[in-house]
């Protein structure tokens, strides 16, 4: 049962990244790396959160550097930039949940400001939301990016032929 719960997570995400990624138009070649790169870094998010107890912030950060990771050895098989198969693996990523709770509790916020009690706990929300969805927007770049700045030479000459490396 927990085997089909990740694989199932990885392969919603998987179709929701070729969804983002057929926006941008990728050359047909990545389309599947990117199916790939995003079932990889959800399922191990949603394993790290699920298993190991780790918040998601930090399982956000894991996830985008195994995507980074990913994108550097596969642009090069595919011959395009990391960021047209990192970026489209990493939108399924997207706290929705917790920026819709922001939005919604500001909203709340300004309705309900004649009543303190009330005003200060949907400010309490609004703050605790937009703080996490910052954080992992923030931890999904930076995860993303750590690899180029690891795998300088490799990530530099993905697109170009041998004769450059």
């Amino acid at each position: 049962m927990i085997a089909i719960d990740i694989i199932s997570d990885g392969l919603f995400a998987a179709v929701a990244a070729m969804g983002f990624g057929s926006i941008s138009d990728p050359p047909m070649r990545a389309f599947p790396y990117i199916a790939i790169l995003a079932a990889a870094g959800h399922a191990a998010r949603y394993c790290l959160m699920n298993f190991l107890g780790v918040d998601i912030v930090t399982a956000s950060l894991v996830a985008a550097f195994i995507i980074g990771t990913g994108s550097v050895f596969f642009g090069r098989k595919v011959f395009c930039p990391m960021t047209v198969l990192y970026i489209p693996a990493l939108l399924p990523m997207v706290p929705g949940t917790y920026a819709y709770k922001t939005v919604f509790s500001l909203i709340m916020f300004f309705h309900e400001i004649s009543s303190p009690t009330k005003g200060n706990e949907y400010l309490q929300e609004m703050i605790y939301n937009g703080a996490v969805s910052f954080s992992v927007l923030f931890m999904l770049a930076v995860g993303a990016t750590i690899p180029v700045f690891l795998l300088r030479e490799r990530a530099n000459s993905m697109t170009r032929g041998s004769e450059f490396i």
